[in-house]
């Protein structure tokens, strides 16, 4: 999925869905990945809570040097069908929108050859 120059996504795409009822291109629901909370009882948190309590002040560094301004979006796609959903990366961009079809701007129609008026031409034998 090509995000547009101003980070413009339809709300529905037609793709392929893997699951084994459908294994066709059906209508998918797009939505914006967002991160879930964090489990307190994890084994990372539940390590570094225990480091970090009693004296002996931060323990562990924590990153201030970030480098990146963008985060690359990534889209949940929900089959209107079956209701499997998988994820796409999309290329990183500054700002991200869900675009109902009918907003996108539409592209302007090309003129073709016919829809010009010809001009006459002249016939010099017939003078």
């Amino acid at each position: 999925f090509p995000c547009q120059q101003n980070g413009e996504v339809a709300q529905e795409k037609k793709t392929y869905c893997d699951h084994p009822s459908c294994k066709s291109h059906q209508v998918h629901i797009l939505s914006q990945y967002k991160k879930g909370k964090e489990s307190t009882f994890a084994q990372g948190r539940r390590r570094y809570d225990e480091k970090q309590s009693g004296y002996g002040g931060q323990t562990k560094p924590i990153f201030r040097k970030k480098a990146k301004t963008t985060k690359k979006i990534v889209l949940k796609l929900k089959c209107s069908k079956c209701a499997l959903t998988h994820q796409v990366v999309l290329h990183r961009c500054k700002t991200f929108e869900m675009v109902a079809e009918t907003h996108k701007k539409q592209k302007s129609p090309k003129l073709s050859s016919k829809s010009f008026s010809r001009v006459p031409t002249i016939d010099r034998k017939q003078e």
